[in-house]
C-alpha cells in the first residue's frame, strides 16, 4: 500500500472478504466496510442483490453504502 502523497510503501493488512490491502489498525474494510475483528467464519458473502424497496441508506450524509445488520455496507458506520 502507497502513501498517495509521498508514495512511500506503508505497512497494509489484506482484507479476508475483497482482498483490498488496508492501514493495520483499520477495524472496518475501506473498500467492503466487513469488521475486520471477525473472523474468517463470521464472513458471510451474499449472492442475492438488495431489496432496494425496503433499504436503509447510510446516516453519513457522504456515504453511498446501505444499512446490512446494523451496519453500513460501505463505511461500517453504525445505524
Amino acid at each position: 500500500m502507497k502513501c498517495p502523497h509521498c508514495s512511500k510503501e506503508i505497512p497494509g493488512k489484506e482484507c479476508p472478504h475483497c482482498n483490498t490491502v488496508i492501514p493495520p489498525e483499520s477495524r472496518y474494510c475501506m473498500e467492503c466496510g466487513i469488521d475486520m475483528e471477525g473472523t474468517a467464519e463470521d464472513i458471510e458473502v451474499e449472492d442475492s442483490d438488495p431489496d432496494f424497496e425496503n433499504r436503509v441508506l447510510c446516516p453519513d450524509g457522504n456515504c453511498t453504502g446501505i444499512i446490512i445488520d446494523s451496519r453500513c455496507c460501505e463505511c461500517g458506520k453504525s445505524a
